[in-house]
C-alpha cells in the first residue's frame, strides 16, 4: 500500500535520500545530492520543503516531488518515481496532491520546465493536464583554439567594467522591466547567487550600453544574462564574449532561453548555436 506526505523543513535528510533513490537512477553520471546542495536550491529557487512531497512503499522512498515557489506560481523542479515503481500512478498522484494544496492556499500557476528529451516526463506532464505553453532552448558556443578573436569595438569614450549583480539593481537593470526568464535564471535567483556571478558591461559615462553574466566552471562558462540597450548588430556582446574568452574560456552554454528574452538569429550572430532544449509545461492548481 503506498502512502503520500507533505515534508516539513526538518525533512530535508528525508528529501535528499529520495532523490538519491529516485531520481539519481536516471542521472547516473550526475554526482550524488547532498544536503548542501539541497539547501543550496532552498536559497537560490525558493524551494519550499512544503511543496515537497515523498510516496512511499512500506518505509522506502518511491516517488518524490520538489516544488518551489514564488508569487508569480510554483514550479517542479524535480518528480522522479523509483524505476522498480513506475507505472503505478505515483507521479500522476504527486501532481495532484500539489495541485489541491495549492488551489487552496495558492498561488494557483504551477510550471515545470522539461527537457525535451525525457519523453516520459512530457508524457506525464500532458496526461496531467498541464499545457506545453512554450519551448525554452539550450546554446552552446563554442571556439576552437587559434581561431580569432572579435573584431575590436572602437570604444570612442566608453569603458569595458567589471558587473556586479548590485550594479545592475542599482542602474534600474534588474527588476520588472527585465525579459522573461527561465525560474534558474530569473531576477529572483539572479540575486540569490549574486556573490557567485560574474559580469562584464560596455559602459559609458552616463549609461550601461551592453552586459554578460556568468558563472565560470573551469575552462566553460554558464551565461546567466546576456543583454544590449545599443542596436549595434551585437558588436558591443561579441567584444565582452571576446573578452571572456581571453582567460581561456573557449565554450559558453546559454541554457533555457525564453523566445522572448532573445532571439535565436541575434544569438546565432554571436556565434551560438543551439543545443537542445525543454518544454514549459503549465497548469492552473484546482482541486482533485
Amino acid at each position: 500500500m503506498a502512502a503520500y506526505r507533505f515534508c516539513r523543513t526538518d525533512d530535508i535528510g528525508l528529501l535528499v535520500d529520495a532523490l538519491n533513490r529516485c531520481w539519481s537512477p536516471y542521472f547516473p553520471d550526475e554526482p550524488p545530492i547532498i544536503p548542501a546542495g539541497f539547501k543550496r536550491s532552498i536559497r537560490d529557487l525558493q524551494v519550499w520543503c512544503s511543496s515537497c512531497m515523498v510516496a512511499f512503499s512500506g518505509s522506502d522512498p518511491v516517488g518524490v516531488l520538489i516544488g518551489a515557489k514564488r508569487a508569480s506560481g510554483t514550479l517542479i523542479h524535480n518528480i522522479a518515481v523509483h524505476p522498480d515503481h513506475r507505472r503505478q500512478g505515483h507521479g500522476r498522484h504527486l501532481l495532484a496532491s500539489l495541485g489541491s494544496k495549492l488551489a487552496i492556499i495558492g498561488p494557483r500557476r504551477i510550471v515545470a520546465e522539461v527537457p525535451e528529451t525525457l519523453a516520459d516526463a512530457c508524457g506525464l506532464f500532458n496526461a496531467s493536464g498541464y499545457v506545453e505553453e512554450l519551448r525554452l532552448a539550450d546554446y552552446v558556443f563554442h571556439q576552437a583554439e587559434g581561431d580569432p578573436p572579435a573584431a575590436a569595438l572602437d570604444l570612442n569614450g566608453r569603458f569595458v567594467i567589471p558587473l556586479t549583480i548590485d550594479d545592475l539593481a542599482a542602474n534600474g537593470l534588474l527588476g520588472e522591466d527585465s525579459p522573461p526568464m527561465c525560474w534558474e535564471r530569473s531576477v529572483e535567483t539572479l540575486a540569490a547567487r549574486k556573490d557567485e556571478i560574474a559580469g562584464l558591461a560596455v559602459a559609458s559615462d552616463e549609461r550601461i550600453e551592453a552586459y554578460v553574466l556568468y558563472v565560470k566552471r573551469d575552462v566553460e562558462a554558464e551565461i546567466l544574462s546576456l543583454r544590449s540597450f545599443v542596436d549595434d548588430g551585437g558588436a558591443r556582446l561579441k567584444q565582452l564574449i571576446s573578452r571572456l574568452r581571453a582567460p581561456g574560456m573557449m565554450t559558453f552554454r546559454f541554457p533555457k532561453v525564453h523566445p522572448a528574452e532573445i532571439s535565436k538569429e541575434f544569438l546565432e550572430t554571436l556565434g551560438f548555436r543551439p543545443a537542445g532544449g525543454h518544454r514549459l509545461y503549465a497548469a492552473k492548481a484546482r482541486s482533485a
